[in-house]
């Protein structure tokens, strides 16, 4: 692999990296408050499909986002509502909202007289304009050209990693998310935290979803976004539940995503290797991820919140 092919190859892994980027932060911080949201995937194609339909309404971007993000965040306190409120299984009800979400983005893009699949997008995110600075060498097209939302990823995390280990109300989510009967017993409202983390989480993975739609594919079709939801929950344990550590998780993903595209350019014998097997690269990552999550000792090891998962019942402090 030459110079060339591989600053493509890590430039491709920043854009398909975004949208996994928000998803895991957003799961991150739900996370931290020990909530298990296994609904990613249903909630970023909710932003998808809400911030296509927005988009391909009014030919607004920022109005798009935004109703994907407000969609997405309502998704989400179903989740909220089942698990803190009802205290229902966290899994079941994260994978009901799964198949749900899937089924809802499904149907909302196929109904009405004028259906939104098939139709492209009235605007789309573009590379930004710079002149001749993308072309410095190596740093350049790194750093340099990439759209908007991608500059808002960097921005997102470092803003995640400063709200959760930098100020008082971040502490108090970390806190709720170890031990809620001590949190609620310094004063902290275990709930209100939870809900409102919860839906944080879903605006954010709505965020992601509504890249798919308006950036990496601008024209609707039936999930849009593949497997994006499952592998950002995965990553979430790579990123050892720090934000920064996620945008290069993500990107790690982005490049096994790409790596099958700039393989098949390097002739033999890479170019012998069979497409469908490289594909699989992300998922068996994805899945060995998710291997470490069912052990609580290795998922404790790597810095998951004490009681992720577990619900939390006032009245038996």
């Amino acid at each position: 692999m030459n110079e060339s092919q591989l600053i493509l190859t890590m430039v491709a892994a920043i854009t398909l990296g975004t949208p996994l980027i928000f998803a895991t932060i957003g799961e991150i911080i739900t996370e931290r408050a020990g909530i298990l949201n296994l609904g990613v995937q249903g909630m970023m194609l909710i932003g998808a499909v809400t911030g296509f339909w927005a988009t391909f309404e009014t030919g607004s971007l920022f109005l798009g986002v935004i109703v994907a993000m407000i969609s997405s965040a309502a998704f989400s306190w179903i989740h909220a509502f089942t698990s803190i409120t009802l205290r229902v299984s966290q899994i079941v009800s994260g994978l009901a909202l799964a198949l749900f979400g899937t089924g809802l983005a499904s149907f909302l893009g196929r109904a009405g007289s004028n259906p939104l699949v098939g139709n492209p997008s009235r605007a789309e995110f573009e590379p930004m304009a710079v002149g001749g600075i993308a072309d410095i060498p190596v740093f350049g097209p790194l750093l340099f050209g990439h759209d908007i939302l991608v500059y808002l990823s960097w921005v997102v995390a470092g803003a995640a990693s400063f709200y959760l280990f930098r100020t008082r109300m971040g502490l108090s989510l970390r806190a709720v998310g170890e031990d809620p009967a001590s949190a609620e017993a310094a004063g902290i409202h275990v709930s209100r935290i939870r809900y409102i983390h919860v839906m944080i989480g879903g605006a954010l993975a709505g965020l992601g979803g509504a890249y798919f739609s308006l950036a990496l594919v601008p024209t609707w079709q039936d999930d849009p976004i593949g497997a994006a939801g499952w592998i950002a929950i995965a990553l979430v344990i790579l990123a050892s539940w720090r934000p920064w550590r996620a945008v290069f998780a993500a990107y790690l993903f982005g490049a096994a995503e790409r790596i099958q595209f700039t393989l098949q350019t390097l002739g033999e014998p890479w170019s012998n290797i069979p497409s469908t097997l490289l594909a699989m690269l992300p998922f068996v990552l994805a899945i060995v991820a998710m291997i470490v999550l069912t052990s609580g000792k290795r998922a404790r090891f790597l810095g998951a919140p004490e009681a992720l998962g577990i619900p939390y019942h006032r009245e038996q402090r």
